[in-house]
């Protein structure tokens, strides 16, 4: 199956007609279970409903504006949370607007494995110092990504950027310590 969706990227980046709607059942299920668990990231006021942060996501990468190209079944996904990413962002900051401050979604930054004690941040917040990190060192931007947004593991991250695993499990703990303080700074009032 992995053939046959870098089989049929390879047709969408082409531009052939009927390659998105192929596309569409092959990578449906994973989409829907990506998007789930980036709503149940947030909490449920203003959140998407996953199908449609599916569908939306699935219309940026594919849709008349999107029509990009994938290397493969992997960088296809990890622009797909980078979608889901940003309309999630979008839609934290019309709310955020909206209140005049308030209604900043709340996320928790864990991997996989790691107990659910981690202190919770600011979806916003996290957006902002995720630029920030980029222009800094975007590798470990890039592992961020992957990890937190994609859901990957360390072996699959290290897989999708070629990277070794040992070093992706150094890339993945130096961002999130990074991150808690450059936000952590941010919750103080400084930058």
């Amino acid at each position: 199956m992995a053939e046959d969706v870098t089989r049929i990227l390879e047709a969408v980046s082409r531009g052939e007609e009927d390659a998105a709607e192929r596309l569409l059942p092959l990578v449906y299920d994973d989409l829907r279970r990506l998007a789930r668990q980036r709503v149940a990231r947030e909490s449920r006021e203003g959140v998407s409903e996953p199908t449609s942060l599916v569908h939306d996501a699935y219309l940026r990468l594919v849709g008349p504006a999107g029509g990009g190209s994938w290397a493969n079944r992997a960088h296809f996904f990890a622009a797909a949370a980078e979608a889901m990413r940003r309309i999630l962002v979008e839609k934290a900051r019309n709310a955020d607007r909206e209140k005049r401050g308030g209604g900043r979604k709340r996320v928790a930054l864990h991997d996989n494995s790691a107990a659910d004690s981690d202190p919770p941040i600011e979806l916003l917040d996290l957006d902002n110092a995720l630029k920030k990190l980029e222009a800094i060192d975007p590798q470990m931007s890039d592992v961020v990504k992957l990890r937190y947004f994609v859901g990957l593991s360390i072996d699959e991250t290290a897989e999708a950027m070629n990277i070794a695993p040992r070093s992706i499990d150094r890339h993945w703990t130096a961002a999130k310590a990074w991150l808690y303080r450059e936000m952590d700074g941010v919750s103080r009032g400084s930058s």
